[in-house]
Order: structure tokens, then C-alpha cells, then sequence
């Protein structure tokens, strides 16, 4: 059932983080529509291979319906759904929602309750609110890109994570799930203006507690958590692949030097003394280097070292931890991840795989369209 049972969602069909927050909800059992824009004969589709099929994954639990947004009888149709939805999802650039008849005013007024989710870049005001742009540029404005950047290396960021998933997906999500309860406690709805570059600040709040503070430099490799301190970085082991080690508490350091056979070094004497960090990191990166990945895995995991291996997505839901809690689940041939958070008494659930086609004639009627209805949307080519 999920804790989101009978929460009606409308989503346009997109890419990226509306996609994925509409995922999030699907998982927690909100009822997910994907409005699909259907196009003429030999037009590409607006979603792009790699968001289809199988292996779309943020696809998994909705369903989709094919409607011809420039058709009157489309619109009408996509105004009856939105007429009986909680919320509406869509990722387009500002004004595209409009110049589909389907913005906001039009919408709120067909549905006063609607919760309207708009999911963009660069938000809907600002000077860059029309320009294109990607996860590693709203990261890069924000100062997370930076954030990541080693002493000897370029500003990295794990691909997508930050603005477009983290801040981007999940954060419409939020958005939407506390419009929702607004909305049912007001009987009004609202706007939900959520921009990746919003949200990958939000993300940004420790290290900007740390800047507020005077511990965080804007020298890239010299700060506690970018690589400088010789206890909170990866390493290489003697077959190639990588550790980690995260060991910021004492005691943990403590632990850490034992088990690296550093204990009464003297080298280690003061754990935060910056001006041994560098003779301390060549120090341990010499020593991790004696052994294997598994090797240091038999000795540190599951120790407070805070250690774990750095792992492929091959190997990652293979591992005894993810396989026993089932963080990863296998859905028709593809591996993906669980839903989450987990819920003790309304668990979330993949409820189907990504569908092969659109459903649009089932779909509409389980929102309440007749037969009759769907026949004559059909006839006049306003959807499959």
C-alpha cells in the first residue's frame, strides 16, 4: 500500500530529477500518471533512448498515457486528469508549461487544490532561469563543485548526485509531499518552484556551518573533509582498487592506528595537527598499499574505523550488507535500487517494472474517463 496509497500524481514525461522524484513518490504508492506528449508519425520521441524501456527506472510503478497537448481535446483531457490529481510534476524550462495552455493559473483554476511542482535548473526567476544547463553547472554555482576539488586535481563531483538526484529529484519531492499536506489542511494549492541550484545549496549546509565557524578553507585539498586529513580520504591498495577510511573521532583514530599497526608512532602523536598531515598520508598510503582490497576488508570492516571498500556497481549490491538489507532489488533483469525510506507499517514498494509502451486507454479510465470518452479522444487523434 504504501504511505502515499491514494495520493494521485500527474507527471509530463521528462528527464532526470522530475522523473526520479516522481519515483519517489510511485515507490511509496502514490498513484503516478505520465503524461507522454504524443507526436505525428516519424517524430522522435521527446524522451531520449536511455530513458525507455527496461532500464528505465524512473519509470518503475507508473503508468503512462499518450495525449496530444496541441490538440483542444488534448488539453481538455490532461485538464480532467489534473482535475482529479493531488499534484502535477513537470521539468521543462520556464514558460513551456504555458504556451501549452496547462500553466499554473489554468491549472489551479480547473483544480484549487492542485499542488503544481516545477522542477528546473536554475529555478523559475533569475537571470539564468531560461538558460539550458547541467548537474555539474548547478553544482558548480552552488560551491559544491569546488567543495570537491583535491589539492592536486580538478573540482569533481560524483556524476548527477548533487543537484540533479540529491538536490534536484529529491528535493521536489519534499516539496511535493509538504505541499500535499498543506493543501489538505487549507483546501488550497500552490506552486512548488524546486530548482536544482536550490537544493544542491540546501546539501551544501554543513560545509557552510564549517566555513561560519573558520574551519573550512577555499584552498582545495587543505580542509578536513577534501582530502587533507590523513584519517578522512581513499587509498589504493596493493591490487589496484580502493579503501576508505573516515576515522574523524579519536577513538576511532585510535582504532584505526592499531589496526594499520601506527599505534605509538610517534608521527601520530596529535591527530589534528595539520603540519603532519602530509607525512602522515605518505606514511599510510605506503602502508595500505602492503595489501589487497580483501585483505583490509577482513581486517577493518565492521570495525569503528569507519571503513568500507570502494565498490563497483557490480559489486556494490552484491555485498553482504546491501544483499542483507535488500538495498538493491533485481526487476525484470535489471539491478536497481530499493525504495527507501522504509516504513514499519506502510512499506514502499516497486509496484511493476518500467511499462514497454503507454496504457493510455486503461490508464484514463481508472482516472475516471468513460468508454465512450476514450473513444472519441481517440477518434480525434488527441491520444493512442
Amino acid at each position: 500500500m504504501g504511505p502515499l496509497h491514494g495520493i494521485r500524481i500527474v507527471e509530463f514525461a521528462g528527464i532526470g530529477p522530475a522523473p526520479f522524484g516522481g519515483m519517489l513518490l510511485a515507490d511509496m504508492g502514490a498513484d503516478v500518471i505520465v503524461i507522454d506528449r504524443k507526436r505525428p508519425p516519424g517524430e522522435p520521441p521527446a524522451v531520449p533512448h536511455f530513458a525507455r524501456g527496461r532500464a528505465a527506472i524512473a519509470m518503475r510503478g507508473k503508468r503512462s498515457a499518450a495525449i496530444d497537448l496541441r490538440k483542444p481535446e488534448g488539453r481538455a483531457a490532461a485538464l480532467r486528469l489534473l482535475a482529479a490529481a493531488d499534484a502535477l510534476l513537470e521539468g521543462y524550462r520556464p514558460g513551456v508549461m504555458e504556451r501549452l495552455g496547462l500553466g499554473p493559473e489554468v491549472c489551479l483554476a480547473h483544480n484549487p487544490r492542485l499542488v503544481y511542482a516545477r522542477m528546473t535548473g536554475w529555478g523559475q526567476t533569475g537571470p539564468l532561469a531560461s538558460a539550458a544547463g547541467h548537474d555539474v553547472n548547478y553544482a558548480a554555482l552552488t560551491g559544491a563543485l569546488h567543495c570537491g576539488a583535491r589539492g592536486d586535481g580538478p573540482p569533481w563531483a560524483p556524476p548527477t548526485l548533487v543537484a540533479d538526484f540529491g538536490g534536484g529529484g529529491m528535493f521536489l519531492a519534499f516539496g511535493v509531499a509538504c505541499g500535499i499536506l498543506e493543501a489538505r489542511r487549507s483546501g488550497k494549492g500552490q506552486v512548488v518552484d524546486a530548482a536544482m541550484i536550490d537544493g544542491a545549496a540546501l546539501m551544501l549546509h554543513g560545509l557552510y556551518a564549517f566555513k561560519a565557524a573558520g574551519r573550512w578553507s577555499s584552498a582545495p585539498g587543505t580542509n578536513l573533509l577534501d582530502s587533507a586529513a590523513p584519517f578522512y580520504d581513499t587509498y589504493q591498495c596493493a591490487d589496484g582498487r580502493w579503501i576508505t577510511l573516515g576515522a574523524i573521532e579519536p577513538p576511532f583514530y585510535g582504532l584505526m592506528l592499531e589496526k594499520l599497526g601506527l599505534a605509538g608512532d610517534p608521527l601520530f602523536a596529535d591527530q589534528f595537527d595539520e603540519t603532519q598531515w602530509p607525512a602522515r598520508k605518505r606514511r599510510i598510503t605506503d602502508v595500505i598499499r602492503g595489501k589487497t582490497r580483501d585483505e583490509w576488508c577482513a581486517l577493518l570492516e565492521g570495525t569503528d574505523v569507519c571503513f568500507a571498500p570502494v565498490l563497483d556497481l557490480d559489486e556494490a549490491p552484491r555485498h553482504a550488507h546491501n544483499a542483507a538489507r535488500e538495498t538493491f532489488v533485481e526487476i525484470e533483469g535489471v539491478m536497481q535500487p530499493a525504495p527507501g525510506p522504509r516504513f514499519s507499517r506502510t512499506p514502499g514498494a516497486i509496484r511493476g517494472a518500467p511499462p514497454p509502451a503507454t496504457h493510455t486507454a486503461a490508464a484514463l479510465a481508472d482516472w475516471g474517463f468513460s468508454e465512450t470518452e476514450i473513444d472519441a479522444l481517440s477518434a480525434t487523434g488527441a491520444i493512442d
